[in-house]
């Protein structure tokens, strides 16, 4: 039985790419979460003003990879403590939240957060909100990272925030 996460950290590029690297991680969708506008498309949510966030559904196996490395690697990819924004990337669309879709997954997400106050040093401002429809962000974003494994801005920002996981979380790595 596998389960869903539903995660917005900055681009979902790079949430994407190093959900991907992790063993027992049947299925990562890039989308869009928390706004109030049926079928957002990239441009809109782009704008700030759908009030989207741009998130990924991750789905795992726990039996392969627990839930608390799920969360502790999202906490580990991103920088919690920037409010809506990750690095040049500014906007609510890049807010850090979490999404849950019952109330276990409300408490493994509260836990999770309290374990990155820790990890952080204070400061974090991931919002737990509301799962709203969740819209799935057009084909070219999916796997966008093994699509274009060349593009500046995934080698700038995505590849270090792929080899923090997998340095940090390396019996977990695909083989």
């Amino acid at each position: 039985m596998t389960t869903t996460f539903i995660l917005a950290g900055g681009c979902f590029w790079c949430l994407d790419a190093a959900y991907r690297a992790l063993d027992g991680v049947t299925d990562v969708v890039s989308g869009y979460i928390g706004g109030d506008v049926a079928n957002p498309s990239y441009e809109a949510v782009c704008t700030g003003r759908t009030g989207h966030a741009e998130a990924v559904a991750v789905t795992f196996d726990p039996e392969t990879i627990p839930a608390d490395v799920i969360l502790d690697a999202f906490f580990t990819m991103h920088d919690p403590r920037q409010l809506n924004r990750q690095g040049a990337d500014v906007g609510t669309q890049y807010r850090s939240a979490m999404f849950p879709l019952d109330a276990e997954q409300e408490q493994l997400f509260s836990a999770a957060r309290e374990r990155a106050e820790d990890i952080w040093g204070g400061g974090v401002v991931t919002t737990t909100e509301p799962a709203s429809e969740f819209f799935p962000a057009e084909e070219y974003h999916q796997d966008f990272f093994a699509k274009n494994p060349g593009q500046g801005y995934c080698l700038a920002v995505a590849v270090p925030k792929v080899n923090k996981v997998r340095a940090r979380f390396a019996e977990y790595v695909r083989a």
